[in-house]
């Protein structure tokens, strides 16, 4: 998936991935998608959560090996 801004949370656990995704998404225009770069196993259930709860829209996860790629579009109001 094409994004227009990747940001790498490798080696960081639970909060910090959602708090950088939420810092980045807010200097992004809407429309715009985020990809976020994890290997912490709880992206898979925060990130549509977290999506849901702010209005963003939550558009999947890829794996490869233990790299975990999550995307976001973040909302047009």
């Amino acid at each position: 998936m094409e994004a227009d801004r990747t940001i790498d949370c490798v080696g960081l656990y639970c909060p910090m991935p959602i708090v950088r995704t939420a810092q980045a998404i807010k200097e992004m225009e809407p429309g715009q998608v985020l990809e976020l770069l994890a290997d912490d196993p709880g992206v898979r259930s925060d990130m549509p959560a977290w999506a849901e709860k702010t209005g963003n829209e939550f558009l999947g996860i890829e794996e490869v090996g233990g790299e975990i790629k999550v995307y976001v579009r973040k909302a047009v109001s």
